[in-house]
């Protein structure tokens, strides 16, 4: 998330639209939780479902004051993980594989609640959601279209996802 320093302004709906797209661990995760269920998740919209439904009810928690340890920690770690997973083509037990995207998406959302501030936060909100849902249906598409035919994208566009990941870690460390 943005915070401190490269906070940005979410003051309406179109501000919570374009803030999903504005930072590529934004961008990066919500495609890879598409691309992963696309290749490896049954059912594909499970995980997606999962992420959204947690990403919502954690940025509420956000605004309501909930602060999580570990934060971006967890959000570096999502990019790892789900990278790894869409590398690998890895499926997950139908459970598991929810209760992961939903896990992650909490921290997501948390640290989006606690950024979206001022009088539109609701409009900030639902402009992300709708964002983020969007995300992973074009990570779906990739999936399905793309990634499904050849070996070595989603092997590649893993790798690039975890890798970002590691690299978010080693700033935090």
């Amino acid at each position: 998330a943005h915070t401190g320093a490269t906070a940005h302004s979410h003051d309406g709906f179109v501000a919570g639209l374009l803030h999903p797209l504005t930072g590529t661990d934004h961008l990066a995760a919500m495609l890879a939780v598409g691309m992963w269920s696309a290749l490896a998740v049954r059912p594909a919209w499970l995980a997606p479902a999962a992420f959204v439904t947690l990403l919502a009810l954690g940025a509420l928690a956000g605004f309501a004051g909930l602060a999580l340890p570990g934060v971006e920690p967890m959000i570096a770690v999502s990019l790892l993980v789900i990278g790894l997973l869409v590398a690998t083509r890895r499926g997950l037990p139908t459970a598991a594989a929810a209760a992961l995207a939903a896990g992650f998406a909490l921290f997501h959302g948390v640290a989006h609640g606690a950024e979206l501030a001022g009088d539109a936060q609701l409009a900030a909100h639902a402009g992300m959601v709708l964002a983020t849902a969007g995300l992973h249906a074009t990570g779906l598409a990739l999936g399905h279209l793309l990634l499904k035919r050849h070996v070595w994208l989603p092997r590649l566009s893993g790798a690039a996802v975890a890798l970002l990941g590691v690299a978010m870690l080693v700033r935090l460390a």
